[in-house]
């Protein structure tokens, strides 16, 4: 709750002078800078331009490509404009244009890229034949706007809309099978009961529940079992 401790807690860690040391529960545990950092980290003192290298170019090895407004928003620690600045002081064997295409082919856009993504792309693993709940908070899916165009997938958390209004659920989580987001599924931990409660699924346009799609989701749900420390998945909606 943001009352006037809050903000000046949040006022000192933004601006360094707090850090935060741990959690208890859902609320952060806030420690005096120095005390929680490593002594040489904390009396580092980095140069601007060293900086702002530092935060477009790890957000562009994370991104794989990505506009200056996407470099920006990625740390959220630069702004366009420094961005841009330090585009202008690379060149041609660092950073390249690219063009790539959504999810239905009808969006194709330019992009900063890395001199090397074609080796890169290359060189990644095959990926794996399995179906993977995403939570809200994925890389894959942090930026909203990105997934929308990227994989024709809109989605929003639920949480702060009136149950009435919900499209879908409370907290409702994607699906991820292969390189595609295929739908969502509404589940929660019952801890109470040892169970993993599925209250429904959603598969987007065109994406059918075959028998191998479903075994790969039964596998997932047992594995999501596993990290919530319950025995049971239970469909509360048999249909």
């Amino acid at each position: 709750q943001w009352h006037d401790g809050k903000a000046a807690l949040e006022y000192l860690w933004r601006t360094g002078r707090l850090a935060i040391s741990g959690r208890d529960g859902f609320q952060k545990v806030y420690d005096l800078a120095q005390n929680a950092l490593p002594e040489d980290k904390f009396f580092t003192r980095v140069d601007h331009d060293e900086f702002v290298d530092w935060a477009c170019r790890s957000a562009l090895l994370r991104l794989g490509f990505a506009t200056p407004a996407d470099i920006a928003r990625y740390w959220d620690l630069v702004s366009i404009a420094e961005v841009r600045e330090w585009l202008a002081r690379q060149n041609d064997s660092t950073l390249i244009e690219i063009t790539v295409e959504s999810a239905d082919k009808s969006k194709p856009r330019q992009f900063i890229a890395r001199a090397d993504i074609a080796k890169m792309v290359a060189n990644l693993p095959k990926i794996p034949n399995r179906l993977r709940v995403l939570s809200p908070f994925d890389p894959v899916i942090r930026d909203r706007n990105r997934l929308e165009w990227l994989f024709n997938f809109e989605y929003r958390i639920e949480i702060y809309v009136p149950e009435v209004k919900r499209k879908y659920g409370y907290y409702v989580f994607p699906l991820l099978e292969k390189d595609r987001v295929i739908g969502r599924i509404d589940m929660r931990a019952h801890r109470r009961d040892n169970q993993l409660q599925v209250k429904n699924i959603w598969l987007e346009k065109g994406v059918k529940m075959s028998a191998s799609r479903k075994a790969r989701l039964d596998s997932e749900l047992v594995r999501q079992c596993r990290l919530a420390g319950v025995d049971e998945v239970v469909w509360l909606n048999s249909d």
